[in-house]
Parts: structure tokens; C-alpha cells; sequence
């Protein structure tokens, strides 16, 4: 599943470009005519019931507050681990509220299902998605579930990420190919929620959407602490508030 590289200093246009490469790299493992499938068998009984990955922690009643800028209007994004699950191929999963609003209108809500191996790795295994349009129409277009259609579950963070680990976090083919590339442990940086240390970051992309490049900071028993477009028109978000 990882794909390795060495990785040396390089400009972020040539990041963008080496992920670009990795996305077509990873669409064409997925199936075709002499290549392996993506198709990773999981365990029910390999998995455990609370998710606890240092960087990707989902303690149920957590809510996380992110503010920043999409489509030069301000972005405000609540996610919530609440206490439903779902037994999704064998696996029960923990459903994860996310709604985004832009400029205080709603502009997506999501249910995020995620499942813990013992090893520790936190697996995706689908989600429910409607993103509001500005002309009233509502898209679910996003929605996947693992074993649906063949959807394949993926990995949303390693149990212990190294450079230059690469791996799919979503499958179904032409709706949900995200990949992830970790390019940095270490380091500190200053969020409206506070400082935050030993840092680890990855770069997020899909073949489907062609150089579209995200880079995503997590900070230890927090997640997600700073997303940013590396392409594209100005979007970003920080981290502002955890409770409880």
C-alpha cells in the first residue's frame, strides 16, 4: 500500500508535481488491465473500540472549532465525535459530525465513519456528505460506504507516520480517491487555539480532481490543527477552540 521515496528539499511546485505523479501513480493501482487492485482486506476482530492515534484522537463529546477563508468569504467548521456507531463490513465505526458554514450560510455537512486497528492505524470507512450549492441544489455526490458499490476503506492516519509513507484514504472509482503523502515531522506553529508542537504533515490530492493539492498540520492528542490550498484561490483554517 505505501509507496516510498526519497525526499530532498525541493519548491512546492515541485511537491505539487510529485503528488500529481503519486495520484496518477495510485489511480492506476486501483484496477486495470495488468495492475494489482486496491483491495485490502480488514479483520473485524482486528479493531478496537476507542480511537486514541496521537494524531488523529476521537475521545466521544469532543468538539473542534476551525475558522479561516473559502471563496474569500470566512469559513467556519465544527466537527463533533459523537457518540453513534456504525457497523459498516463487520466493523463497528465511530460517526463523526463535520458541517462547514461560508459566510454563515451552510455549505456542507458531513458523517465521517472511522474504525481503530489494534497496530493503531484509524481506518476511513465512508462517509454521508451534502455540500448546499448557492442555487439551492444539494450534492451527496461525495457520499461513499466501504463495501457499497465497491468502495474500499482506506487509511486516515498510520499508527506511526514516517516520510515518506503514501497511502489512499477513500476508494470509489471517479467519487472519493483521496490520497495522503506525509512530507514533515516536527516542528512547532501558533494556532488561535494556542501553541502547538511536534508537528506532522502530510499533503492530500486525488486523481479526480488533477492539481488540486491540500496540505494538512496535526498536532499530537489534537488532529487537525491547520488545512491550507497550495493551489488555487486563497482557502484555509486553523484550529480556534476544543472542548470539552
Amino acid at each position: 500500500m505505501l509507496w516510498k521515496k526519497v525526499i530532498v528539499s525541493v519548491s512546492a511546485a515541485a511537491l505539487i508535481g510529485a503528488c500529481i505523479a503519486w495520484a496518477a501513480y495510485a489511480g492506476a493501482s486501483a484496477g486495470g488491465s495488468g495492475k494489482a487492485r486496491y483491495e485490502p482486506v480488514l479483520d473485524p476482530a482486528n479493531f478496537v473500540s476507542v480511537i486514541d492515534n496521537p494524531y488523529f484522537p476521537l475521545p466521544v463529546g469532543r468538539t473542534l472549532v476551525y475558522q479561516g477563508i473559502k471563496d474569500g468569504g470566512s469559513l467556519v467548521d465544527t466537527v463533533t465525535i459523537t457518540d453513534r456507531t456504525k457497523v459498516i463490513e463487520g466493523i463497528t465505526a465511530r460517526a463523526v459530525s463535520d458541517i462547514s458554514t461560508h459566510d454563515g450560510a451552510l455549505l456542507e455537512k458531513t458523517t465521517d465513519w472511522y474504525a481503530q486497528d489494534k497496530a493503531g492505524n484509524v481506518w476511513y470507512l465512508g462517509e454521508d456528505t451534502a455540500e448546499y450549492n448557492p442555487d439551492g441544489t444539494v450534492d451527496t455526490s461525495g457520499s461513499w460506504q466501504s463495501g457499497v458499490h465497491d468502495a474500499e476503506p482506506g487509511i486516515i492516519m498510520e499508527a506511526n507516520p514516517q516520510i515518506p509513507d503514501a497511502y489512499r484514504q477513500e476508494y470509489l472509482k471517479g467519487e472519493a480517491e483521496d490520497t495522503a503523502w506525509i512530507v514533515d515531522r516536527g516542528g512547532k506553529a501558533t494556532v488561535p487555539y494556542g501553541h502547538v508542537h511536534r508537528l506532522l504533515t502530510s499533503l492530500e490530492f486525488a486523481r479526480i480532481e488533477p492539481g488540486v493539492v491540500d496540505k494538512k498540520t496535526y498536532a499530537p492528542g489534537l488532529g487537525t490543527v491547520i488545512e491550507k490550498a497550495l493551489t488555487g484561490p486563497t482557502e484555509f483554517s486553523r484550529l480556534v477552540s476544543v472542548s470539552p
